[in-house]
């Protein structure tokens, strides 16, 4: 039972983004019915195929499950992942198939783009922020010691199944950490140049009671709304190359917190909301926006009483932000807001950002 069907149009690129609430052991013939080869790799999270992998149905010969956290996303089991694609022989029409949140969908991917020059990967995100995130744009990458994603590529999936029933067993932490990516939507919507207007700031605000009680039928409507804002940026910029920079609010300060705390003491959405608050204080600093619209913006991201976050040392932050993917010619680039759901990119010296 499909809800949702969303296109996101990349010419030959294009595919299928499925918003469902279906029965999880119906999900298997589905993926299936979008795979041209015979064989494929299910990469899958350790936590997920605890609670879903008999339901699933997938044989163990077909699965490699990975341990939990931001940290297994390494080279190691990069490295891990391709040999058992090797020993299982896949070939260039098989299939690498992502069951789990961000850390799954990145590292599956990146397998799937480099897998004998590129084969065809599934998306299947179980948590919210893969959900209304890295599920889709085809992003994928690996963490290094140096930072966060600094090694990988973009690669489109074949077709991306979000059942919302994964989410009824997400940890309460999980689920917030995916609402810190969905904040994040409402301050960049008019810069997104969307075809519809969504109102998604207020939508947040009216819904915010059974958004924390993840009442299912706004949820969809939620997860809906971040899809079409992200196919927006996606489909004017897939590379990153202007636009698409813009989906990047909260995360030169989110990254910095995360590396500095090894990927352990926060999760992502926690480290964006912390880049978030940054932003706007430095936006105004700026001159960029008034007080009232900070006070307005801080108001919306408080309804979801995300994790405090304590200030880090400024010299250890800016060290990291100048490795940052994102940094040139010896300056820093930030995504800042400029009006209401407005932001654009501010170039800073060091000495210009604390």
């Amino acid at each position: 039972m499909i809800n949702i069907e969303i296109k996101i149009p990349l010419g030959e690129k294009s595919y299928p983004i499925l918003i469902e609430q279906d029965k999880i052991e119906n999900l298997k013939s589905k993926i299936q019915s979008h795979l041209r080869g015979q064989k494929y790799l299910v990469v899958i999270s350790q936590k997920v195929d605890k609670l879903y992998g008999s339901i699933l149905g997938f044989d163990k010969s077909e699965k490699f499950v990975l341990k939990d956290g931001e940290q297994e996303k390494n080279f190691d089991n990069y490295k891990k992942i391709t040999e058992g694609a090797l020993k299982m022989g896949l070939t260039r029409k098989d299939a690498i198939i992502a069951i789990g949140g961000g850390v799954i969908g990145d590292i599956a991917g990146f397998v799937a783009s480099t897998y004998m020059r590129g084969i065809d990967y599934i998306q299947v995100p179980t948590t919210l922020l893969a959900c209304v995130d890295s599920s889709v744009g085809g992003k994928v990458a690996i963490d290094t010691k140096f930072g966060k994603n600094l090694v990988g590529s973009f690669y489109q999936p074949k077709a991306v199944f979000i059942n919302l029933n994964f989410l009824k067993t997400l940890d309460d932490r999980q689920y917030k950490s995916g609402l810190g990516e969905v904040v994040k939507y409402a301050f960049i919507e008019n810069s997104c140049n969307a075809k519809e207007n969504l109102n998604f700031t207020n939508f947040l605000r009216e819904n915010t009671e059974k958004v924390n009680s993840r009442n299912f039928q706004v949820l969809e409507k939620l997860i809906e709304s971040c899809i079409k804002l992200k196919i927006a940026v996606v489909e004017q910029d897939e590379k990153e190359s202007g636009l698409r920079k813009i989906l990047n609010l909260g995360h030169t300060y989110g990254h910095a917190v995360e590396n500095l705390t090894n990927y352990k003491k926060y999760t992502h959405g926690e480290a964006v909301v912390k880049g978030l608050k940054f932003a706007f204080e430095l936006a105004e600093k700026r001159g960029l926006i008034d007080r009232n619209y900070k006070f307005f913006a801080n108001d919306i991201i408080d309804k979801f009483n995300f994790k405090r976050i304590p200030d880090f040392p400024k010299d250890k932050l800016l060290a990291i932000m100048k490795m940052d993917k994102k940094a040139e010619f010896g300056k820093i680039n930030f995504i800042l807001p400029t009006d209401y759901s407005t932001v654009t990119e501010v170039s800073l010296n060091e000495n210009e950002i604390f």
